[in-house]
């Protein structure tokens, strides 16, 4: 049986190995450590632990303050609040100084579940990606989080981790390699490209091996690194395959698919469909049936190919 563990959870335990080996991280949170996952870190290291209660523009200011002390901060909170309603701070404290700190924002999409539109965060990469001097990196499972953190943790300037609520099947073992502004490639095929990313990863995975039961060859691109977007591998495959499919738990506004869709208009134009949430806000319900009513799912990504791979002909 495939293990399952949430994003957010494999955060919080990389979070207190970085502890560990590193004392100038130091994490803040704004009250839902218990949520965030923050809490083993608090609880291992309470003198570098900092809960900024609901106040998370004011986390951001003093995440900015620590980074020019030195420091590497790791500020997390939902994202709907951490790309939301602390954008301005992010922008002018954090980003446009080009200051050390990680915002690891959780609970993002609609498998928030039945928290509802509130707290769905469907803009958030979007908001991001529009930030200068951020990188956007949304991992799919448990490994690739770890990866990614202690990616960010080692290098310099602001980052954005997109984390998720509910527990996700494990994709990648440990002979995993990731890295910030590569695509990796999942599987090949001659008459798609899938890129996926964060929870859309696995059912985009599904999809493939239901159409190649069909003769469509789908290859599967690995799409965590938002921005940078790897530009080279997509154009290649783009060529290669004639036609692309972009899957995320975000809107078609401004995330993945808008990433992808900016590079090929650029360097290499064809047919192309975007899986997301058609711009509208979410609502309250279990994951598994919004994911379902609004179209990300395996058999979503599925027919959206069928129909981008007739508009080659």
């Amino acid at each position: 049986m495939t293990e399952h563990i949430a994003t957010r959870e494999a955060y919080g335990q990389e979070l207190l190995a970085l502890g560990a080996e590193n004392p100038r991280i130091v994490v803040l949170d704004a009250d839902l450590s218990g949520s965030t996952r923050t809490n083993l870190f608090a609880r291992a290291y309470p003198e570098r632990f900092f809960n900024m209660g609901i106040a998370e523009q004011d986390m951001m200011g003093f995440a900015a303050g620590l980074a020019a002390g030195g420091l590497i901060p790791f500020a997390s909170t939902f994202a709907i609040f951490a790309a939301g309603r602390a954008l301005e701070p992010v922008r002018n404290s954090i980003a446009y100084p080009r200051l050390n700190v990680k915002i690891a924002a959780t609970h993002a999409g609609l498998s928030v579940g039945e928290d509802g539109a509130s707290h769905q965060a469907l803009e958030d990469v979007a908001w991001m990606r529009a930030v200068p001097n951020m990188t956007v990196l949304v991992p799919a499972d448990a490994t690739e989080t770890r990866l990614a953190t202690r990616a960010a943790a080692a290098a310099a300037g602001p980052f954005y981790l997109r984390l998720g609520r509910p527990a996700v099947p494990a994709l990648f073992d440990s002979n995993y390699r990731f890295a910030v502004g590569r695509m990796n490639v999942l599987r090949e095929g001659r008459d798609v490209a899938i890129v996926a990313n964060g929870l859309m990863l696995a059912p985009a995975l599904r999809a493939a091996e239901t159409l190649a039961a069909e003769g469509i060859a789908a290859a599967v691109l690995n799409g965590s690194s938002v921005k940078p977007l790897d530009a080279e591998t997509l154009l290649v495959w783009a060529a290669r395959a004639g036609a692309v499919v972009t899957a995320e738990e975000h809107s078609v506004i401004g995330g993945l698919g808008s990433a992808v869709a900016e590079t090929l208009a650029e360097g290499c134009p064809v047919p192309l469909a975007r899986v997301g949430v058609r711009d509208s806000f979410g609502e309250s319900g279990k994951p598994e049936a919004l994911l379902a009513k609004y179209g990300l799912t395996a058999e979503a990504v599925a027919a959206a190919v069928r129909e981008t791979v007739l508009r080659k002909k």
